[in-house]
């Protein structure tokens, strides 16, 4: 059963009125930091998502649909799926700075280039066009996985299957 004030809170998003924001505070923050806390322990990140939340809560407030899922559904998951984001997104750049500090690219010597490898760049030619520019961006230009997904503007998950893919492709002509 829907309670009257979610009733009122759901028929404001609907009409784009931003008076729901602060009812949706008043009545679901400490359940949606409670959410946000499980994930992230950093009181300050915390709030920092919650607000995150509220912000897509707007931005989004027309896609809600209450045919499938509740009020409080609806936010748990932007609130959960913010926090996890916030998460995955502090570690990337946590392991960026750590990655930078310990790289070893710029330390080969031309005596360790093996000979087999330096027509990658014409085998990789080869390959589908969706294939190439991963490829490329990760090795030819030493993006991360997640700098590729930015400048490319491929999702993370794109990225990585893409990169399997052409790497088992190349793997064929190598080791056919």
């Amino acid at each position: 059963m829907v309670s009257l004030i979610e009733q009122h809170i759901v028929s404001l998003l609907k009409e784009g009125d931003k008076r729901a924001i602060p009812i949706i505070y008043e009545n679901y923050s400490g359940a949606l930091l409670g959410v946000i806390q499980k994930i992230i322990k950093d009181e300050a990140m915390a709030q920092d998502v919650l607000q995150e939340t509220f912000i897509k809560v707007w931005r989004y407030s027309q896609k809600y649909d209450e045919k499938k899922a509740k009020l409080f559904t609806w936010l748990y998951r932007i609130a959960r799926n913010t926090a996890i984001d916030k998460l995955r997104s502090h570690n990337l750049k946590f392991e960026k700075e750590i990655q930078i500090a310990d790289s070893n690219v710029y330390k080969i010597s031309t005596a360790e280039l093996n000979q087999d490898t330096l027509d990658l760049q014409k085998h990789v030619a080869t390959l589908d066009e969706k294939y190439q520019e991963v490829l490329k961006a990760l090795f030819f230009e030493g993006m991360t996985q997640q700098e590729a997904s930015d400048e490319l503007d491929i999702p993370l998950g794109t990225i990585k299957s893409r990169l399997k893919i052409g790497l088992r492709e190349l793997k064929k002509i190598y080791n056919p």
